[in-house]
């Protein structure tokens, strides 16, 4: 079927110690095996190597990030961690360099990626109930979550990663509902592998 590496970006806070995003993790490493996939988690906040998280890009033929919404982004130790490893695959484990050349310097700005074929899922947890939005009276002015996570789709488009549909859980702190989430992301699961 293939092989999922799955990041769990989580970063713990004392509020927020990351026991549902560590649950959709498990359901999801639970259902890919199930149905025939190799799969590999890492944890940016306990330590990576850049070599080798470099090797399980390449590995990869789709990346499952999980992550809180931290901030309107994502957690510190996953930005650092995208920092050390998406810097140092600049060199071709990921892209040759940024796409332009000397001929055409003003051309093809993000086009070097090096991981065509490979695909990405943005697994999604937020403190934000889902009506604040796509609706314009309310706090994102009709954004939704895809837009709120532009610069996430372009740190993949970079490397020519194919977008899969994002999955999110909202208002998971103060309107929890973890059942229900759980229940539809099987269902996505099931229906982008």
């Amino acid at each position: 079927m293939g092989n999922v590496l799955i990041i769990n970006a989580h970063q713990y806070y004392p509020f927020a110690e990351g026991n549902f995003n560590q649950a959709l993790i498990s359901i999801a490493e639970k259902h890919l095996k199930a149905k025939g996939y190799t799969v590999k988690t890492v944890k940016p906040s306990e330590g990576y190597d850049v070599d080798e998280a470099l090797e399980n890009h390449n590995w990869a033929d789709f990346v499952l990030l999980q992550s809180p919404v931290n901030w309107m982004g994502v957690p510190w130790s996953f930005k650092k961690y995208m920092d050390d490893v998406y810097t140092a695959g600049m060199g071709g484990a990921m892209c040759n360099g940024d796409g332009r050349s000397e001929d055409a310097p003003k051309k093809n700005y993000g086009r070097g990626g090096t991981l065509t074929g490979t695909k990405y899922m943005l697994s999604l947890t937020a403190n934000a109930p889902a009506e604040s939005f796509n609706d314009p009276t309310e706090f994102f002015e009709g954004k939704g979550v895809d837009d709120l996570m532009f610069p996430m789709h372009m740190n993949f488009k970079f490397f020519d990663m194919t977008p899969m549909p994002t999955f999110m859980a909202y208002d998971v702190m103060k309107n929890a509902e973890p059942e229900k989430y759980f229940k539809r992301f099987e269902e996505h699961l099931d229906k982008n592998f």
